[in-house]
């Protein structure tokens, strides 16, 4: 049987040194983000990016993003931090922002065909913040099959993935379904690639230097 680990009281230090325990075995472990429940590995162990794909049910031609615990973590992953960043990250982050950077060539990881790109996010969540600080980035997906919602309670994303999934992290509902909005850095202009639960227009004004990041809306509900 799967094992549902509850990090929402005393156990959250215990669940979470089991889960980093796991993800250092490139096991694949389920865990709460700001948005919804996902499924995680660790974001340099080449065993784990495959059996995530494999889990997930993942093509490789859709890489797997990745996230981080604090903006500087960002500067070993992408080989130029450009200021659009910089504003968007003292906007958005922690939160529900991706942003699509050049990966720094020399790492060794396997997330996928990204053409050399990287998608990074700092979630708003205690507990994905603590299994990261325990281990190091992870590559993060829905914990969802494809075309199917990501799961929204730790129950939910068992039922689905069973004993394919090493551990669950149980720190209650994740109700609000909010998707990341994706920024691409890439181009020479920023580029959205997808909505999500902040302001559009707001993003792409902070990414161009056209709105204080301190003026910033907030997420939307």
């Amino acid at each position: 049987m799967p094992e549902v680990i509850d990090v929402t009281g005393e156990g959250r230090h215990d669940g979470i040194e089991r889960a980093v325990a796991a993800l250092r075995r490139g096991q694949v472990v389920a865990l709460p983000t700001d948005t919804r429940y996902g499924l995680a590995v660790d974001a340099f162990s080449i065993n784990g990016t495959d059996r995530l794909r494999k889990v997930a049910g993942r093509d490789r031609t859709v890489p797997l993003p990745v996230v981080v615990r604090s903006p500087k973590q960002l500067a070993g992953l992408v080989s130029v931090v450009p200021p659009a960043a910089e504003q968007l990250m003292a906007a958005f982050w922690p939160g529900p922002l991706t942003l699509v950077l050049a990966a720094e060539s020399s790492l060794k990881w396997d997330l996928g065909a990204s053409q050399g790109t990287v998608a990074v996010r700092m979630p708003l969540d205690d507990v994905a913040l603590a299994v990261i600080r325990g281990l190091g980035p992870l590559a993060l997906t829905g914990a969802a099959r494809p075309d199917t919602d990501p799961a929204t309670t730790a129950e939910q994303a068992a039922q689905e993935f069973g004993d394919e999934v090493a551990a669950y992290l149980d720190d209650g509902p994740r109700e609000r379904g909010v998707l990341s909005t994706i920024v691409d850095l890439t181009r020479r202009e920023p580029h959205l690639l997808r909505e999500g639960g902040l302001d559009t227009a707001a993003v792409l004004a902070v990414a161009r230097g056209e709105l204080d990041p301190a003026e910033a809306p907030p997420t939307e509900e």
